[in-house]
């Protein structure tokens, strides 16, 4: 950490790396993880995902679908280094676990499909690392697939993903078979002795290569080059330019985010995954290298002059229920250290913990330990009031990390217990499945009675029911998917609420005065007081939030959701004896209530970014489907025999499409979906989604 004297000079770290994969859906992170925990001697058989045997896939979930739901942390040594792994899913619906994990993590492995090339999840993974500043290498996996193009997805890296990007390796096919690759930096032809890829051969590049790896050594160079003066001079004055020289350069430009290399291989076929380990060790940065503009300003200057040992730092970054040990609370230590039966200090609740237990993870397998330092990543066991994005830290020096932002969710269903018996249970269960994953929410409608979940998408509440289900023993009847509607308003007003009521003695009074106007996408609900001072006393202002966010939740147009609005509370007035707590509650709520019919609010939903790859043949039946569910095509690319359509589409009419493109494309095409952004619902279908 850029700042942090002290771990900086701390020797143990310089050996740290954690990192993750991430990646689109079915590009192989969870084999590639399989992999390197196989080589690295930590595991002594290769697991494989469509067997359900992969190490870091545990849950049955996983296993029946082939796909992994919950990221899973794990570690293996490699030479002289120590990695820390967090596999992450390239689902859509489970994009919170991978948010999480690069909040934490200080490198990433993106993995790309040879075939697939830069896909839409690859995007959106791309730019959430973007978004924590996390440094990355780039491994094009699947290079024995026909079809597999290795230097056509490195074209579109630098097209979609506007990186600097170049090989540092190069695929060798022999008969149209992948057999190896060519080691740039090193000038060898690598190749594999036996199936498993354990026996590694190098050799000296074939006459038939030099050529095309003189080319693709000369654009590295020319890439650093553009980078690094020094390095430019030696390029352009044609100085020798050792190994040692090319690989402290890319390992400079990826730890300052300016530079990403790219590996090939096929993990399936067990190639080129030892060499994305000396990758990753070589590359990526050791825990005191990054993060340090967040972290640094949080410690007292005292410690950072005089090299003092800085005290504990770190975050906790997810939770998760066990069925034997209860809840885990995984960790990431920036700096000090933190030691079992010891005392922490919540700081975002301004509670002190209790550590009774410290666990270092290996997918669902545990192995307890005595104490954490700065760059582990753990579990803790034992806290109480602890939630996801929590900072962790001393008592005496107290600092607070930025919190995770998380994804509002686009797709709910209501659920409700079969038997009476079983109504304990579910809300237990609802209860600490929204603990552990915060773009999992759970309300209750109070005029039908229900609760209602809403998830990310129907994948996300397909899972969250088998999981109430299975791990909670809850029988429960649930409803159909529905759309996740959203309410705002359209222009600035103010609003009032008066609530008066004479009841004996005493009577209730409370009176707002609320400024209410409309923001931009993404913003959410934002309170504010602005209230001058002895208008309102300022015991009562957080009953007025209250009863702002109460409202917030139901809003005038079918009771979904407000979105999008700052509401601040600006004038009002209270009455000695009769005003409460509770007055100014209800005031504030029916001040809301008043806001939302002169700021003529109206219904927004969930636009879908949608990608179809689809056989030219049927291309045409493709567009003529979406255009019917009211689909904004804005791009129709050629990718060989094949045809890629980009659309924004409403959630609502792409409910089942599975079925429909497998019907109109018989069972050839495949599609890509994700939240995009929420629209304002047009007028002719207000009454059909309202029912008035």
């Amino acid at each position: 950490m850029k700042g942090l004297t002290t771990l900086e000079m701390n020797p143990r770290l310089n050996i740290i790396r954690n990192i993750g994969f991430i990646a689109h859906i079915d590009a192989g992170k969870t084999t590639t993880t399989e992999r390197i925990l196989f080589y690295s001697g930590k595991t002594y058989k290769i697991g494989e995902v469509h067997e359900g045997t992969t190490t870091t896939d545990w849950m049955d979930q996983e296993k029946e679908r082939g796909i992994t739901i919950t990221s899973a942390a794990t570690h293996c040594k490699w030479k002289d280094f120590q990695i820390n792994i967090i596999d992450t899913p390239g689902h859509i619906d489970f994009t919170v676990e991978v948010e999480r994990s690069l909040k934490v993590l200080d490198g990433v492995v993106v993995i790309f499909c040879g075939v697939g090339g830069v896909e839409p999840q690859s995007e959106t993974v791309w730019h959430q690392a973007d978004k924590y500043k996390v440094p990355r290498i780039a491994f094009i996996n699947k290079m024995d697939r026909p079809g597999a193009d290795f230097f056509t997805v490195v074209d579109e890296m630098k097209d979609k993903l506007q990186m600097v990007v170049a090989p540092i390796q190069i695929p060798i096919f022999e008969k149209d078979e992948f057999i190896g690759m060519i080691d740039l930096i090193r000038n060898k032809f690598i190749t594999y002795e036996d199936k498993l890829g354990e026996k590694i051969i190098e050799k000296s590049i074939p006459e038939d290569f030099k050529l095309n790896a003189s080319k693709y050594r000369d654009n590295l160079l020319e890439k650093l080059s553009e980078l690094d003066d020094l390095f430019m001079h030696k390029v352009i004055e044609n100085a020798e330019i050792s190994e040692e020289e090319i690989n402290f350069t890319i390992r400079k430009y990826v730890i300052l985010n300016k530079f990403v290399p790219v590996l090939c291989g096929s993990s399936l076929r067990n190639k080129g995954v030892q060499k994305l380990l000396d990758a990753i060790g070589n590359y990526l940065p050791y825990p005191s290298e990054v993060n340090g503009e967040e972290i640094a300003g949080l410690f007292d200057e005292k410690s950072q002059k005089d090299g003092s040992p800085l005290s504990l730092c770190s975050i906790c970054f997810k939770v998760f229920t066990d069925p034997f040990v209860g809840k885990l609370f995984y960790t990431r230590i920036y700096s000090g250290k933190i030691s079992t039966s010891s005392q922490i200090f919540n700081s975002s609740k301004q509670q002190k913990e209790k550590v009774t237990k410290i666990l270092r993870m290996h997918a669902n397998k545990q192995e307890v330990i005595n104490e954490a330092k700065a760059g582990d990543i753990v579990c803790l066991v034992g806290l109480k009031n602890t939630t996801t994005g929590d900072t962790l830290c001393e008592s005496n020096n107290q600092v607070l990390i930025e919190e995770i932002k998380f994804p509002e969710p686009v797709v709910a269903l209501a659920i409700e217990p079969k038997t009476q018996s079983d109504q304990d249970k579910l809300f237990v269960a609802l209860t600490k499945l929204s603990e552990e994953d915060p773009s999992f929410k759970v309300a209750y409608n109070k005029e039908t009675g229900q609760n209602i979940i809403s998830g990310m998408g129907q994948l996300h509440l397909e899972i969250m029911v088998d999981r109430l289900i299975r791990e909670f023993n809850v029988k429960a009847k649930v409803g159909k998917p529905q759309v996740a509607y959203k309410e705002t308003i359209t222009k600035k007003i103010e609003s009032v609420g008066k609530f008066i009521q004479q009841t004996g003695a005493r009577g209730q009074y409370g009176h707002v005065v609320l400024l209410m106007e409309p923001l931009g996408k993404g913003k959410g609900i934002i309170f504010e007081n602005k209230i001058k001072s002895g208008v309102i006393p300022k015991e009562y202002v957080p009953a007025v939030k209250e009863g702002v966010e109460e409202s917030s939740c139901s809003g005038i147009l079918g009771g979904y959701p407000l979105v999008d609005i700052r509401i601040s509370l600006i004038d009002g007035s209270y009455h000695d004896v009769d005003s409460s707590e509770l007055a100014f509650k209800v005031a504030a709520e029916m001040a809301v209530r008043d806001g939302l019919r002169k700021g003529r609010s109206v219904l927004l939903e969930p636009i879908m970014d949608l990608e179809v790859s689809s056989p030219s043949e049927f291309i045409s039946q493709v567009i003529g489907d979406l255009n019917s569910r009211r689909a904004k095509i804005s791009s129709i690319k050629e990718r060989k025999v094949l045809r890629l359509v980009k659309a924004d589409v409403p959630l609502s009419e792409v409910f089942n499409y599975a079925d429909a493109l497998r019907s109109l494309t018989q069972g050839r095409a495949s599609y890509t979906i994700e939240p995009s952004y929420y629209e304002k619902v047009p007028d002719e279908l207000i009454i059909k989604i309202l029912g008035t």
